[in-house]
């Protein structure tokens, strides 16, 4: 039933999608799949890293940022194996990776180089 509903939704939403913005949509990593939605979410996950930019080095995690660093870099390869390369999923979990591993850094500076 929520097929069909999802299948009629997007028909309707495809037929007020600009010409030039059609492959975009139609592709297989597009704005109808979760290829396409999960990524965008996971940008989140960048803000917030970013956001503990700001956040002394005595209040991160270094576990927290060991798995966020860790699954960043699975997934980072991982984008790049499956079929359609979905170079969104690459982008925001290189990013999540980096940003991790950045503040892992910090964390261990701080304990060990106070």
């Amino acid at each position: 039933m929520s097929t069909a509903l999802y299948q009629t939704t997007m028909a309707a939403i495809g037929k007020k999608v600009p010409e030039k913005l059609q492959p975009l949509w139609k592709h297989p990593a597009g704005p109808q799949t979760i290829f396409f939605w999960a990524p965008a979410f996971k940008w989140g996950l960048v803000l917030a890293g970013l956001s503990d930019l700001q956040r002394p080095a005595e209040q991160l995690s270094i576990s927290q940022s060991a798995a966020l660093g860790l699954t960043g870099t699975i997934w980072t390869r991982y984008s790049l194996a499956i079929t359609p390369k979905n170079w969104s999923l690459f982008s925001v979990n290189l990013f999540v990776a980096f940003t991790a591993i950045y503040q892992i850094s910090r964390a261990l500076r701080y304990t060990y180089y106070p």
